[in-house]
C-alpha cells in the first residue's frame, strides 16, 4: 500500500498486513509471551504492571523503531529482561490477498524477528516455513512502505505516552502531523527537489556531448572535403564497369566483323566452284579432241612406220659409220700423245743418267764420316730433351692433381656456405614470424591474412547467423608446458588454421569474407554450436600410458573441443618420445583405439589392416605455434643463427686460404706448361733434324751409280723400240679412218635422198603430231587451271573459312569470359541504365580510367584517412550521440511527464486537503454528536497547524473551547477520542492499536466510547488492538471481537 491511499477511506478489506501472532522472549517484563490476535477487534486487559504496554512497544521495535522513539528506553539493550543476555520479538503478519507482499517468496505469512543483545541488534524476515529470506533494513523498509505501517503515527499505534501527550498537548502542529498531510507535503517537496536535480543532470549530460557534436561537425566538414575523392572513386567504379562491358561490346563488334568475313569467304566458294566446273567442261571437250587426234595420229603412224623404219635404219647406219670414224680418230690422237710422252720420258732418263754420273763424282769419304758424327750428336740431344720432357710432364700432372684436390675442397666449402646461408635465411624468417606471433598470437595460424579475415568478419558480422570461431589454434592452449608442442602440432595439422561455422550459409559468407581479405587457403568446419561439450568414455580412448593430442590441449570453448574430437580425432592420436617407442605402440602392442602415433622427432606411424606405414619427417613442418611463450624459441633460434654465422665465417676464411693456394698452383702450372711447350718444340725440331739427316744419309748410301746408269740406259732403249711400233700402228689407223669417212659420206647421201622422197608423208604426220601436242598442251593447261582452282579452294578458301570460324569460336569464348568477368563487376542492366558507353571507345575509356586513377591516388594521398573510415567513424559517433540525445530526450520527456504529474498531484493535494478539512470536521461532529457535543476543526496548510474547537451543550455562555485543556478530564478524553476516530477514518493502515484510550472517563463516557470504538472498528475494516486496565464487560460480544486477559503481575 502506498501513502497516497491515505486520502481515501473505506477501502475493500484484504487482510494483508494484519498481525496474527506476537511472541516475546526476555522482553521487558515478559520471559516468554505468545499472544494470538483476531483479524478484527482485539481487547487486551489486565492489571497495571502485567505488561500490556510492552506488546505495543514490541510492535514498534519489530517494525524498526528506535528505543528513544518508544519513550520507554534510551537504548535497545534496556528492553532486555533483567538477568538475561538477549531479547527476541517475533511478529507474524498475514500475507494473503491482492495486497500481499512478494507471496512467491514469503508465502501466506511473513515473520519479522528482531533479536536484541547487549552489543547489537538484528532484524530477519522469514517466510511461512521459518526460512530466512532477508536481513537488510531496506527489505524491512520496503515491507513497511508496502503495507503503509507507520508506527510513529499516533493514528496507527497510540501508546500510553502518546495517548497522554495527545490528550494534554496544546500544540496544534503535533495534531497536524497526525493527518499525514505533512508527510505528503514533504514527499511532494522531495520529488520537486529530485526533479530539479534530474533536470540539472540532464542539462549537464547534454553539455557533455556538445564537444562530441563539435567533433561530429568537424568530421562532417572533412567528409564534405573528401567527397570529391568519393565522387572520383565512384567515377572510377563506373568507368571500370563501362570498361568491363566495353570489352564485351568490342568482342561483339569483332564477332560481327568476323561473321561478315566468314560470309565473304563463303561467297568465294561458288565462284571457285564455277571456275572449276567450267574448266572441267573444257577438259571434257579437249579430251574428246585429244582422243580423235590420237586416232588420226595412230593411222598416220601405221602409214609412215615403214618409212620411218627405213629412215631410222639409214640414220642408224650413218650414225654408226660416223661414230666409227670418230673412235678411230680418237685412237689415233691417243697414240700420237703416247708417242710424244714416251719421247719426253726418254729425254728425262738421259738427263738423269748424266746427273747421277756427276753426283757420284762429287761424293767423298770425309763427308760420310761427318754425317755419322752429326747423327750421334743429334741422337744424344734428342734423348736428353725427351728425358726433360717426361720430368716436366710428371711435375705438371702432380700440380694438376693438387689443383683438382683444392678445387674439390673449394666446391665443398661453397656448398657448405650456401647451405648455411640458406639455413640462416630460413631461421631469420622463423624468428620474424615468431616475433610477429609474439605481438599477436593469432598470426601464428595464418599470418596477416587471418587478421584481414577477422576484420572482414567483424565488418560483415550481420551476415552470419552466429559469428564464426577461429582460427582453432588461437582457442587452444597446451596443458603441461611446451614439451609436446611439435608432436601436437603435427597431429592436429591444418586444423589449427581452420574456422568453425554453424551452417553452410555461414560457410558461404565466410568464403566471401576470405575472398575480400585475399585469404583463401584455410579449412572451414561446419559444426552446430548448440551441441554440448562431448564426454568421451574411457573405453573409447587408447589404452596406453602415453598422452594423446586431446589430453594435452585445453579449450574453454565446447565447440572447439567437439571439432577436435569429431574432425581431428585428437582423442585417438597418441604421442610418444622417439621412433622405437612409436613402432612399439603403433605396430607391436596392437593397442585398441589408436588411430595414429606421432613422435617428438617428427615421425608419423599408423596401420590400416595388415599394412604398416611410417611417414618420415616433413622438411618444412612449422612448429612452435602452440607454445605459451615465444621468447625461448626466439633465443634458441638466435643462438643457432649465431653458430651458423660462425660456421660461415670459418668457411669463408678457409675459402680465402684455398683461393690463395689455387692462385699459386695455377701460376706454377702455367710456368710448367710454358716450359714443357718450349721443351716439346725443341724436341720436335731436333728429332725432325735427326730424321732428315738419317734419311739423306740412307738415300745416298743405298744408291749405286753404275747399276743405276745401266738400268736407265736399258729403259731408254726399250722406250725407243716401243715408239717405232706405235708409229707403225698409227699409219694403219689413218687408213681405216679414211675408209670410215667414205662410208659415212655414202650413207648420209642415201639418207638425204630417202628423206626427200618421203617428205609429204612425214610432214602430214608431223602436222598431226603437232596438233596432238597442242591439244595435249591445252588439256594440260586446263588441268592445271582445274588443279589451281581446286588448290585455291582447298588451300586458301576453305582453310581461311576454317581459320575464320576458329577465330569466331575463340572470340565467342573470349566474349563469354569477358561477359562473366563483367557480370562479376556489375550486371549489364546497370550499363543499360547508364546509357551504354556514351560513344567512347575501349581505348578512350581505358585512358580515362588511368587518368582518374592517377587523380584519385593524388587526391587520396592528401588525406590520411579513407572516406569509409571517416564515414564509419562519423556514423559511429553520430549513432552514439543520437542514442544519447534520444536517451536524454526520453529523460527530459519523462521528467516533463513527472513534472506534469507532480503539478497534477499538487493540485489534487490542495483539492484533497480542502476536502479533508471539511470531511474531518464532519466526522469529528458525527462522533461528538453521540454525547450532544459539537465542534469544528481548523487546518492551516501554510502554517501546518491543526486546532480543535469544542462547544459543550451545558455551556450557557455558548462559548467555544479552543484548547482541550480547558475541558474536564472526561470531556477532554472523549473529545480527543472523537478527534482520533475522525483521523482514523481518513487514514488507512492494516492494523491500529490504542493504549489507555479511556483514561479520565466516567462510566457513561466509557460505555459510549467503547460502543463507538467497536462500531467504528467493525465498520472501518482494519485490525484493532485496544489495551485498557479497566473492565470491558460492557463491551458487546461478537464473532469479530476477541477479548484477552493478561495474567496478574507476580509479587
Amino acid at each position: 500500500m502506498s501513502s497516497s491511499r491515505a486520502f481515501f477511506g473505506g477501502a475493500q478489506r484484504s487482510g494483508a498486513g494484519t498481525i496474527r501472532r506476537i511472541r516475546l522472549e526476555n522482553f521487558m517484563c515478559h520471559s516468554s509471551l505468545e499472544i494470538e490476535l483476531g483479524e478484527w477487534v482485539n481487547f487486551i486487559t489486565g492489571q497495571n504492571g502485567s505488561g500490556k504496554s510492552a506488546i505495543l512497544t514490541a510492535l514498534c521495535i519489530a517494525f524498526g523503531s528506535r528505543a528513544k522513539e518508544t519513550n520507554r528506553a534510551s537504548k535497545l539493550k534496556e528492553f532486555i529482561k533483567t538477568g538475561c543476555s538477549y531479547a527476541t520479538v517475533q511478529v507474524d503478519i498475514k500475507n494473503e490477498g491482492v495486497d500481499s507482499f512478494k507471496p512467491d517468496i514469503f508465502g501466506d505469512t511473513i515473520i519479522i524477528e528482531r533479536r536484541i543483545t547487549d552489543s547489537t541488534s538484528s532484524t530477519v524476515l522469514k517466510d511461512c516455513q521459518g526460512r530466512k529470506v532477508a536481513s537488510r533494513k531496506e527489505d524491512l523498509r520496503e515491507l513497511v512502505e508496502h503495507f503503509n505501517i507507520d508506527v510513529e503515527n499516533p493514528c496507527v499505534i497510540m501508546s500510553q505516552d502518546k495517548s497522554r501527550e495527545f490528550l494534554h498537548s496544546g500544540n496544534d502542529k503535533d495534531k497536524f502531523k497526525a493527518t499525514l498531510l505533512q508527510q505528503v507535503d514533504d514527499l511532494l517537496e522531495s520529488i520537486i527537489k529530485q526533479l530539479k536535480d534530474a533536470y540539472a543532470l540532464v542539462d549537464e549530460l547534454e553539455n557533455l556531448i556538445r564537444p562530441v557534436q563539435l567533433e561530429l561537425n568537424d568530421l562532417q566538414e572533412k567528409i564534405e572535403n573528401i567527397k570529391r575523392v568519393e565522387q572520383i572513386s565512384q567515377e572510377v567504379q563506373l568507368l571500370r564497369k563501362k570498361l568491363a562491358w566495353s570489352w564485351v561490346y568490342d568482342v561483339d563488334k569483332q564477332l560481327q566483323e568476323q561473321r561478315k568475313k566468314i560470309e565473304t569467304l563463303k561467297n568465294r566458294i561458288p565462284t571457285c566452284q564455277a571456275k572449276i566446273d567450267s574448266t572441267l567442261e573444257k577438259l571434257e571437250k579437249l579430251d574428246e579432241r585429244f582422243s580423235k587426234k590420237k586416232v588420226q595420229v595412230a593411222s598416220l603412224v601405221e602409214k609412215t612406220s615403214e618409212v620411218r623404219r627405213r629412215k631410222d635404219e639409214l640414220r642408224d647406219a650413218f650414225c654408226l659409220a660416223r661414230n666409227e670414224k670418230l673412235e678411230l680418230e680418237e685412237e689415233h690422237r691417243r697414240g700420237t700423245q703416247q708417242i710424244h710422252k714416251m719421247l719426253n720420258d726418254v729425254r728425262m732418263l738421259e738427263e738423269q743418267v748424266h746427273d747421277i754420273q756427276e753426283n757420284h763424282i762429287r761424293n767423298t769419304q770425309a763427308e760420310e764420316s761427318e754425317i755419322e758424327e752429326q747423327i750421334k750428336i743429334l741422337e744424344y740431344a734428342v734423348d736428353s730433351v725427351k728425358t726433360m720432357l717426361a720430368s716436366l710432364k710428371d711435375e705438371e700432372n702432380t700440380l694438376l692433381e693438387h689443383l683438382s684436390a683444392e678445387m674439390d675442397a673449394m666446391r665443398k666449402i661453397n656448398d657448405d656456405i650456401k647451405y648455411h646461408e640458406t639455413k640462416q635465411r630460413e631461421i631469420d624468417h622463423q624468428i620474424r614470424e615468431l616475433r610477429l606471433h609474439q605481438a599477436n598470437r593469432v598470426t601464428a595460424f595464418g599470418g596477416d591474412g587471418v587478421l584481414r579475415l577477422l576484420r572482414e568478419i567483424e565488418r560483415h558480422h550481420r551476415s552470419f547467423t552466429v559469428p564464426p570461431i577461429g582460427p582453432i589454434g588461437a582457442h587452444v592452449t597446451l596443458v603441461n608446458g611446451d614439451t609436446w608442442a611439435p608432436a601436437v602440432e603435427q597431429a592436429i595439422g591444418k586444423l589449427l588454421n581452420a574456422f568453425i561455422v554453424t551452417n553452410s550459409q555461414d560457410a558461404s559468407a565466410l568464403r566471401k569474407c576470405a575472398k575480400e581479405a585475399r585469404y583463401n587457403y584455410f579449412p572451414i568446419v561446419i559444426h552446430r554450436f548448440s551441441r554440448p561439450r562431448l564426454i568421451i568414455p574411457d573405453h573409447s580412448l587408447p589404452q596406453t600410458n602415453h598422452p594423446t593430442a586431446l589430453s594435452l590441449l585445453h579449450s574453454d570453448n565446447p565447440t572447439v573441443f567437439n571439432v577436435l574430437v569429431d574432425v581431428g580425432r585428437a582423442e585417438r592420436q597418441v604421442l610418444v618420445e622417439d621412433y622405437n617407442r612409436g613402432r612399439a605402440v603403433a605396430f607391436d602392442r596392437r593397442i585398441q583405439n589408436v588411430l595414429e602415433v606421432f613422435t617428438l622427432d617428427g615421425f608419423k606411424m599408423f596401420s590400416r589392416g595388415s599394412v604398416q606405414t611410417v611417414l618420415p619427417v616433413k622438411k618444412n613442418l612449422r612448429i612452435g605455434r602452440l607454445c605459451g611463450s615465444f621468447d625461448d624459441q626466439i633465443k634458441e633460434f638466435e643462438s643457432h643463427v649465431s653458430n651458423i654465422k660462425q660456421d660461415i665465417d670459418q668457411s669463408k676464411s678457409r675459402k680465402r686460404e684455398i683461393e690463395k693456394k689455387l692462385q699459386d698452383f695455377r701460376l706454377k702450372l702455367d710456368n710448367k706448361k710454358k716450359r714443357r711447350l718450349d721443351v716439346e718444340r725443341d724436341f720436335m725440331n731436333k728429332r725432325m733434324k735427326l730424321e732428315d739427316v738419317q734419311k739423306s744419309n740412307a738415300v745416298d748410301a743405298s744408291v749405286l751409280p753404275e747399276s743405276t746408269t745401266n738400268e736407265l740406259l736399258q729403259e731408254i732403249s726399250e722406250a725407243k723400240m716401243l715408239i717405232k711400233k706405235k708409229e707403225a700402228l698409227l699409219e694403219t689407223l689413218k687408213g681405216r679412218i679414211n675408209a670410215a669417212e667414205e662410208k659415212a659420206r655414202t650413207l648420209r647421201l642415201s639418207f638425204e635422198d630417202f628423206g626427200e622422197s618421203t617428205k609429204g608423208e612425214v610432214e602430214a604426220f608431223q602436222k598431226a603430231e603437232e596438233e596432238l601436242t597442242e591439244i595435249e598442251k591445252e588439256r594440260n593447261n586446263a588441268e592445271a587451271n582445274r588443279t589451281h582452282y581446286e588448290n585455291v579452294m582447298k588451300e586458301k578458301v576453305l582453310p581461311q573459312i576454317k581459320e575464320a570460324e576458329a577465330e569466331y569460336v575463340e572470340l565467342e569464348k573470349n566474349r563469354k569470359e569477358s561477359y562473366r568477368k563483367a557480370s562479376v563487376i556489375c550486371p549489364e542492366s546497370e550499363i543499360d541504365v547508364l546509357d551504354d558507353m556514351d560513344g567512347s571507345t575501349t581505348e578512350q575509356l581505358d585512358a580515362k580510367l588511368k587518368r582518374l586513377n592517377q587523380r584519385l591516388m593524388h587526391e587520396s594521398n592528401r588525406y590520411s584517412e579513407s572516406i569509409d573510415d571517416l564515414r564509419m567513424l562519423y556514423l559511429e559517433k553520430e549513432s552514439r550521440i543520437l542514442r544519447k540525445l534520444h536517451t536524454y530526450k526520453a529523460f527530459r520527456e519523462r521528467l516533463d511527464a513527472c513534472q506534469n504529474a507532480l503539478d497534477l498531484r499538487r493540485k489534487k493535494f490542495q483539492r484533497n486537503a480542502a476536502l479533508l478539512r471539511r470531511e474531518l470536521t464532519w466526522q469529528f461532529n458525527g462522533h461528538l454528536g453521540k454525547k450532544g457535543i459539537s465542534g469544528h476543526i481548523n487546518v492551516d496548510y501554510d502554517e501546518k497547524t491543526l486546532s480543535v474547537e469544542v462547544k459543550m451543550p451545558q455551556d450557557a455562555s455558548s462559548n467555544t473551547v479552543r484548547d482541550t485543556r480547558g475541558l474536564s478530564g472526561g470531556e477532554r478524553s472523549f473529545s480527543t477520542l472523537c478527534f482520533a476516530l475522525a483521523l482514523h477514518d481518513m487514514t488507512e493502515a492494516p492494523f491500529r492499536a490504542m493504549d489507555e484510550f479511556d483514561v479520565f472517563m466516567d462510566a457513561v463516557s466509557r460505555k459510549i466510547s467503547l460502543d463507538t470504538l467497536v462500531d467504528f472498528a467493525l465498520a472501518q475494516g482494519s485490525q484493532w488492538i485496544f489495551i485498557t486496565p479497566h473492565d470491558i464487560s460492557m463491551v458487546k460480544h461478537g464473532e469479530r471481537i476477541k477479548k484477552q486477559q493478561m495474567a496478574a503481575p507476580r509479587s
